[in-house]
């Protein structure tokens, strides 16, 4: 295997993680914009109301999108991971 057949399967690793973190890192940062706004607006500083809401809608994301993320890492390994072992790299 060259370092361009690695890097390829690196750099399609990448966009993979990529993909999968983004709806839970995406929902994250608007939850926490949303809750800071609000909290910047009532004068109320409570640590739970930023943790709390933050942490259901990521949970909430994350058991969304679970089906497909793992559909796409299952179709990562079986086409670049398992081919390049079963093709003895």
């Amino acid at each position: 295997m060259g370092a361009s057949e690695i890097f390829d399967v690196l750099r399609e690793g990448l966009w993979v993680a990529l993909i999968v973190a983004l709806p839970v890192l995406g929902v994250a940062l608007l939850v926490g914009i949303v809750i800071g706004l609000f909290q910047a607006l009532t004068s109320i500083q409570e640590m739970t109301l930023t943790f709390v809401p933050k942490l259901a809608a990521i949970l909430a994301v994350f058991w969304l999108s679970m089906g497909y993320s793992g559909q796409l890492l299952v179709n990562y390994y079986k086409d670049q991971v398992i081919e390049r072992i079963a093709q003895g790299y």
